[in-house]
């Protein structure tokens, strides 16, 4: 595997992306790897745990904006209409991969460093507990223009009146405050996350993994009968026509003349957050 690497002790299988001079971000290799690496440690009878964390200054910034927005501008060109049934089993491969996270028979956890924000968010999302560094920052900047969550848990995980004065601004969350209103489990010092992670990894592994198993299910399914894979498909759906608005369609030529980087500086400006502002931004200032 060439974007991600797995170790295991006690119990605690660790699922590392170590991509940290690209953030981690997403890419539809990480994409099948992580699929593969989920499927395998969930199989594995010596497994109990697993711990999804990551190397570098972030846990992931979100989709490689390079080869995604290439490909939809390649698509542009094309005579052909956009096809909304393709799109959607497009990024269903990814929604489906981070999925695995929720549906992994045994429970999962993310240890979150720095970046966590849009493709990011719909990854760890589905993890079953998160413990974020307080330096790290989680939120979907792409609700702005060219997206809407695929994996759609900001409700189930915060509420539907916190997640809509996220999700309708796209603002930055800092660790601190996620832990606050329940997006996360605890934020803790930044020099202390791994070993944190860890050792609740370890603590959680201790238990027999038929009791996981099932204390798991009993959990997750009160969002599963909350409506979580309408929302899910919905999502999915709607981040494919979000790309295809004229606002969406303006955004990948913009990164197409200005390279992707300037356009989501551009996008981002206005709300003072993100690479656009001071690092610990409070809210509504």
């Amino acid at each position: 595997m060439k974007t991600l690497r797995t170790e295991t002790e006690a119990g605690v299988r660790s699922l590392v992306l170590c991509r940290p001079d690209e953030y981690n971000t997403i890419t539809p290799e990480l994409r099948d790897e992580l699929a593969a690496a989920i499927d395998a440690a969930d199989a594995d009878p010596d497994v109990h745990v697993i711990l999804l964390r990551a190397e570098g200054p972030a846990f992931c910034a979100g989709y490689g904006l390079d080869w995604s927005t290439t490909a939809q501008a390649r698509e542009g060109k094309s005579a052909r209409t956009w096809d909304s049934v393709a799109d959607l089993g497009f990024i269903s491969r990814f929604v489906d991969t981070y999925m695995k996270l929720w549906y992994a028979r045994k429970p999962t956890i993310a240890a979150v460093q720095g970046w966590c924000i849009g493709g990011g968010t719909d990854m760890v999302l589905c993890a079953d507990v998160i413990v974020a560094a307080e330096g790290a920052s989680f939120g979907y900047p792409p609700s702005r223009v060219w997206g809407t969550p695929t994996t759609a848990m900001w409700v189930y995980r915060m509420g539907l009146e916190r997640a809509n004065g996220y999700l309708l601004t796209g603002d930055e969350i800092p660790a601190p405050e996620a832990a606050r209103i329940g997006l996360i489990l605890e934020a803790v010092p930044d020099d202390r996350l791994q070993e944190h992670a860890m050792a609740f990894a370890r603590r959680m592994a201790r238990v027999p993994t038929s009791q996981l198993v099932m204390l798991k299910l009993l959990c997750n399914q009160t969002a599963e009968n909350m409506g979580l894979g309408s929302s899910r498909l919905l999502g999915s759906l709607f981040d494919g026509i979000a790309r295809h608005t004229q606002e969406g369609l303006d955004f990948v030529a913009r990164a197409g003349e200005v390279g992707f980087r300037q356009a989501v500086r551009e996008r981002d400006d206005p709300f003072g957050d993100y690479g656009s502002g001071p690092r610990r931004r409070k809210r509504g200032k």
